[in-house]
């Protein structure tokens, strides 16, 4: 099935009891055992599983072309159960430009557990090779980056990693499918934020994991899911559900607004950057051809004036939201660096743009005027 087909019917069913084509949510937290001791509905407690979390994992599953899924209560909760799924004494690489959640999860909580992790920029190769020890046993990618953008080659990186026995994990959270399809590229596990596009109103909290093949690694993350419990409600799952149905139409609109709003800022004088994979001038953009089949609704501008003048222009907005988070409807803008606290290393002149379904005119003309 063609991927508008399959965000639509992979996971769902007519409930067999009422005929409902919209699935009922399953609150009860415990199921009833058969006289024998067994559980014939496949079903025993609601943190092992729940028809609702079965249904968004199928669905996920289904979607990325992988072997099996596995759900969580946010997005750094799924990229925890990964990273502890490896052993105290481990290596990772990690990209240097990278959400500020995962490398604080890293720093704070992963690095003192007993994880060794090498920042990398993964757009050199060279670099990746540098950071290779005996004791690797995973890369993560994030492309394109949180907030500068930079791609990186996804199956250059991928080859390297597989030569020497490495796994690949890749945060796909802002390029969900069909945006950036990597598992065609080789990656072992697909990370998503739920939270972000594929639920797609601001109003669901989630994470996925996503396996290429169903191996022990996988196994372990499972275990870590139903042992500590960091689970999506039923509900959420079912908001995730439904905000799937539109999610090919949702990215096609972001992505065309995220384009005209780029071009907008890369043409304007207080405008000192524009970073976005769509642009020509952008140094990943013949990669991002390659692996993208569209570039998404994130984009990240530096303003000439430093950051009292990119502050300023935050401030003046009308339209877009000053908020945290994306891939909602509704755009956001947001200053990363003072999100992000004083360790930061994002610019002090970087706003980050999270382009929603307005009409780019409107968007446009928001930003023409907040720039004066």
């Amino acid at each position: 099935m063609k991927f508008e087909t399959l965000a639509i019917h992979a996971g769902a069913e007519v409930d067999p009891a009422t005929g409902a084509v919209t699935p009922p949510i399953h609150l009860s937290t415990t199921f009833e055992r058969a006289p024998d001791g067994s559980y014939p509905h496949g079903y025993s407690y609601t943190r092992s599983g729940n028809p609702n979390r079965a249904a968004l994992e199928r669905l996920l599953t289904a979607l990325e072309g992988g072997a099996a899924a596995a759900a969580f209560a946010s997005g750094s909760a799924a990229a925890g159960a990964i990273l502890r799924s490896l052993r105290p004494g481990d290596h990772m690489i990690a990209p240097d430009d990278m959400y500020h959640g995962i490398q604080k999860l890293l720093k704070q909580v992963l690095i003192p557990w007993g994880l060794a992790v090498s920042f990398v920029d993964l757009t050199d190769l060279a670099a990746l090779q540098a950071a290779w020890r005996e004791t690797t046993r995973l890369v993560w990618l994030e492309t394109p980056s949180n907030p500068l953008l930079k791609i990186t080659d996804i199956a250059a990186v991928t080859a390297l990693a597989h030569q020497a026995g490495v796994r690949v994990v890749c945060d796909n959270t802002w390029t969900p499918p069909p945006l950036q399809p990597v598992f065609r590229h080789g990656v072992d596990l697909v990370l998503h934020a739920t939270t972000k596009y594929l639920a797609g109103h601001s109003d669901v909290l989630g994470g996925v994991v996503v396996a290429r093949e169903a191996d022990a690694f996988f196994e372990r993350i499972r275990a870590i899911q139903h042992h500590e419990g960091a689970v999506p409600s039923p509900f959420d799952c079912w908001l995730a559900l439904r905000g799937i149905k539109t999610l090919p139409y949702r990215l096609r609109g972001h992505s065309e607004n995220a384009h005209q709003v780029a071009e907008f800022l890369a043409a304007h004088p207080r405008i000192k950057a524009v970073h976005y994979p769509g642009l020509a001038s952008h140094p990943g953009y013949e990669t991002a051809r390659r692996q993208m089949t569209r570039f998404g609704g994130m984009l990240s501008c530096q303003v000439h004036g430093g950051e009292a003048a990119a502050m300023a222009v935050a401030a003046k907005v009308a339209l877009f939201t000053r908020a945290t988070s994306l891939g909602g409807v509704e755009s956001l803008i947001e200053h990363r660096a003072s999100i992000e606290g004083p360790e930061s290393r994002t610019p002090r002149d970087l706003l980050r743009l999270s382009v929603g379904l307005e009409h780019p005119d409107d968007l446009i003309a928001d930003l023409a005027q907040a720039l004066g």
